[in-house]
């Protein structure tokens, strides 16, 4: 799947491979109807076992977006929703879908600063650095607070998904999202490996995010190469 080294802390690699095709599917480039291709050679393209994939497609029948034919096959079957942990991740590559993944770059808690919007109850929140990666490809940088109302960000404990880690280590989910798409200058923060240049500019994301309170308890800003990516919403 991936020359970099595996999180700990990652999601299960029969996860990955289910929300990569849940994305695909999302994108078109898995229609519904289609028939995939038999599981040792889908096994083999993706650098797995059969018996993981076994697993990841069970989780698509699980969702209501694969029939599985005793004796023809599996075939896709889209639905207008389906619970994703990427279900609110709108970066796609160019030709659509790709798995996100992150390398974390800094994680500290800490008093809010002033440029941020009001969100949550404290004055202190826990601030996310990371690179954004859409299967092996670099697509984005991306800032994240969360309030500290909410729980803290530990990075000894942190995964590819942070909507994951607050379900798994917060018990929380977020619920709703509102985002602000434009362009933004590539922060000084950002590492070469992202491509563009401090004060380059290229796609931007401001995002609030709720979770069951009136309150956001989450704001992030992104900064996407849209030689690489797009920001895309589907309405259904």
């Amino acid at each position: 799947m991936t020359g970099r080294v595996q999180n700990p802390n990652a999601l299960p690699i029969y996860v990955q491979i289910s929300e990569l095709l849940i994305r695909d599917i999302a994108a078109g480039r898995l229609i519904d109807g289609e028939r995939l291709p038999p599981e040792r050679d889908m096994a083999a393209s993706l650098g797995i076992s059969v018996g993981t994939l076994r697993k990841a497609l069970a989780e698509l029948t699980k969702k209501g977006l694969l029939e599985r034919v005793q004796g023809s096959g599996n075939y896709i079957r889209q639905q207008p929703q389906t619970d994703s942990v990427y279900g609110m991740f709108r970066l796609e590559l160019l030709e659509g879908g790709g798995l996100p993944r992150a390398d974390n770059l800094d994680v500290q808690s800490m008093e809010k600063t002033p440029e941020l919007p009001a969100f949550g109850t404290s004055t202190q929140g826990s601030r996310v650095r990371r690179l954004r990666y859409l299967n092996d490809t670099i697509i984005a940088v991306e800032e994240i607070w969360l309030d500290a109302g909410a729980g803290e960000v530990r990075a000894d404990l942190l995964s590819d998904s942070l909507y994951h880690y607050y379900r798994k280590q917060l018990g929380f989910w977020i619920t709703r999202a509102e985002d602000r798409v434009g362009i933004g200058s590539v922060p000084d923060w950002a590492p070469e490996a992202f491509g563009k240049k401090p004060g380059t500019i290229t796609g931007y994301i401001e995002r609030l995010s709720w979770a069951e309170g009136d309150k956001p308890v989450e704001f992030s800003k992104t900064w996407f190469d849209t030689d690489k990516a797009l920001y895309v919403q589907r309405l259904k």
